[in-house]
């Protein structure tokens, strides 16, 4: 190993980066790596960047280790695990003067393919594979296994907490277990015996993890939608969503079946696309389930007609768009916050949607559980945007909390016994000025309570109409219903300076770990930023309020076309010279180091310097 003066020197604090090829069983072992940092007390980050194809394109898995706890990218490497030749070149340059590079050195390298200020770390695991295995799939599988055991001593991480995942993952499994120490071992020994360990960044226990939670955003709404009460879910598989529909089946079945009787008390259908999909929910939102479909974009594409359906006769529906790249197929494996204009206006006409921005998994199951409930009151859809970053990747979150005494909100529901009684029944009808009417589950009175639903104009009771006097008062009544929203939905949170801040800064969803971070550097810097997290559509008050008391506004955002600072404009009526768009929107992650470089160029440009001090 070549050692540098300026060799990179860090504890509990690096990034580690694998590059691999898909399809070469590197990921069980990667996340493994990022497990028994974990285990070590030490909180990690982990992002899985995969191809869309089956196998053979580069992949990569990225490790943010972090005491303090941030969770968003930071930006840059510091030691790249470099296990495919396809992407080398690229990798190296991700690396940080003085960091470090791993790699497989079976076979002799030019000089002129290694960087001169970076720390080279060769190890002939090919040659230490075909020794020790004769089966080819062999060698390919524990090759990942021998490379974590050499970084454990490299990094100083404990082996047996490796072994401890390894005996939770193969219990029962002896033959299993006792291959994969077998390799983990030989890589851990080969490292203390040919190596410099541990190297200038390692890991040191500690006790930072608490009783956080490790999970991945799909799990977490797929729990939400449990505990929300959704009972009939209609989905057709889609990257990046499929998994939360796959995860809300085994826990239905673990959770939702009658212990006395053995029989399911759900419904999870396959559609056969995504049209019969969102046609079923919407059908068992009518008749008084709590429904829900899981979706990206390319699936909210189709969908858009029954979407119109279900809020012009409106009937309660959840979509959770787990977002991706687009237009098109775009890119199906990588992040992007790209549907947020889609959804809000989706079907054509004049039709607003309640959007849910969740910014990690705590509130994925949190705003997934309260999309029920809102859905039900508003009798509308109700849109959760998670995306790929959250909903694919492992996050350290809190735990999540749920009050056994809470009561769902079905909204405005007349009874058979409201309805005996001879109350007035208008199925569009107005009765108190919130925009929401009542509504009736079929079959609750023999005689009362029946209407058409129809995806057509109609009066207050339900019955055709193509009057134009009928048609507006229709539709003043749903845009009274979306003010009633915005007293429902989750507020925006504001993040204060710590000491007075001319600029202030608006993002949302995923950005959000990077942001936190991003203002903490700027601030060390001397620049100080107020932020505002948005977490709903409609727009509050609190929005105009923030953009009013800053000259500039930041407005941070995972797309092309800044479609969160465009519907501000439009919908809350912002002046748009105030607003100032940073987008990042190439499919990766957001990071810190991109947001604190924007920021600090646009408040460089909108300095003033005084007179004397130029002079």
């Amino acid at each position: 190993m070549s050692k540098l003066m300026n060799s990179i020197q860090a504890v509990n604090d690096f990034v580690v980066k694998f590059a691999n090829v898909n399809g070469s069983g590197s990921a069980s072992a990667n996340e493994l790596f990022a497990r028994s940092i974990l285990r070590m007390g030490v909180p990690v980050s982990p992002r899985n960047i995969f191809p869309s194809n089956i196998q053979g394109l580069p992949t990569w898995y990225e490790v943010r280790v972090n005491e303090t706890g941030y969770q968003g990218r930071r930006g840059g490497v510091d030691l790249m695990v470099a296990m495919n030749p396809q992407t080398w070149d690229n990798d190296l340059k991700e690396i940080e003067v003085g960091g470090y590079l791993f790699y497989d050195s079976s076979k002799a390298q030019p000089k002129s393919r290694f960087r001169e200020d970076i720390n080279v770390i060769g190890m002939p695991l090919t040659e230490i594979c075909n020794t020790t295995y004769s089966d080819p799939r062999q060698r390919q599988l524990f090759k990942n296994i021998i490379y974590v055991g050499a970084l454990s001593a490299l990094l100083d991480i404990d082996p047996a907490e490796i072994e401890k995942l390894f005996s939770e993952q193969y219990k029962g499994k002896e033959a299993l277990l006792q291959s994969n120490v077998k390799a983990l071992r030989l890589g851990r020994d080969y490292a203390l015996q040919n190596l410099s360990c541990p190297l200038g960044i390692r890991i040191q226990r500690s006790n930072n993890v608490g009783n956080k939670i490790f999970i991945d955003g799909n799990s977490a709404a797929a729990l939400g939608a449990v505990y929300g009460g959704a009972s009939v879910c209609a989905w057709y598989p889609i990257t990046p969503s499929s998994s939360l529909a796959e995860t809300f089946i085994k826990y239905c079945q673990k959770l939702r079946v009658d212990p006395a009787t053995a029989k399911n008390k759900f419904a999870i259908i396959q559609g056969e696309d995504e049209l019969a999909s969102i046609g079923i929910a919407i059908g068992a939102g009518w008749n008084g389930a709590r429904s829900f479909t899981a979706t990206s974009g390319p699936g909210i594409s189709l969908m858009q007609e029954f979407i119109g359906l279900a809020h012009f006769a409106e009937i309660p529906v959840v979509l959770i768009d787990v977002q991706r790249g687009g237009p098109s197929t775009g890119m199906p494996t990588r992040t992007q916050q790209s549907d947020v204009t889609a959804c809000a206006y989706a079907s054509h006409g004049d039709t607003k949607h309640v959007l849910l921005f969740p910014e990690d998994p705590t509130e994925c199951f949190e705003f997934t559980a309260q999309a029920f409930d809102l859905a039900e009151r508003l009798q509308t859809p109700v849109f959760v945007m998670t995306d790929l970053d959250i909903g694919m990747n492992t996050r350290l979150c809190e735990p999540f909390e749920w009050d056994d005494t809470r009561e769902y909100d079905r909204g405005k529901v007349m009874s058979f016994d409201d309805l005996e009684s001879g109350t007035d029944f208008g199925r569009y009808h107005d009765v108190d000025g919130d925009g929401v009417s009542f509504r009736t589950y079929p079959g609750t009175h023999p005689t009362r309570g029946a209407y058409f639903t129809r995806g057509t104009t109609k009066d207050r009771y339900a019955r055709y109409s193509e009057a134009g006097a009928d048609y507006v008062d229709n539709m003043q009544r749903l845009l009274r219903k979306f003010e009633t929203a915005k007293t429902l939905v989750p507020k925006p949170l504001l993040y204060p300076a710590e000491k007075p801040a001319r600029f202030g800064a608006i993002f949302y969803g995923s950005t959000s770990p990077s942001m936190v971070e991003a203002l903490h550097v700027l601030a060390e810097r001397g620049i100080h930023v107020n932020a505002l997290r948005v977490r709903a559509f409609p727009f509050q008050e609190e929005i105009n309020d923030f953009v009013a008391s800053h000259p500039w506004v930041f407005v941070i955002e995972q797309n092309r076309d800044a479609q969160l600072k465009n519907m501000l404009v439009a919908e809350a009526k912002l002046n748009p010279s105030r607003l100032l768009s940073i987008l990042h929107y190439d499919g990766t992650p957001i990071t810190a180091r991109f947001i604190v470089e924007q920021i600090s160029q646009h408040a460089a440009a909108r300095t003033v310097v005084p007179l004397k001090r130029v002079s």
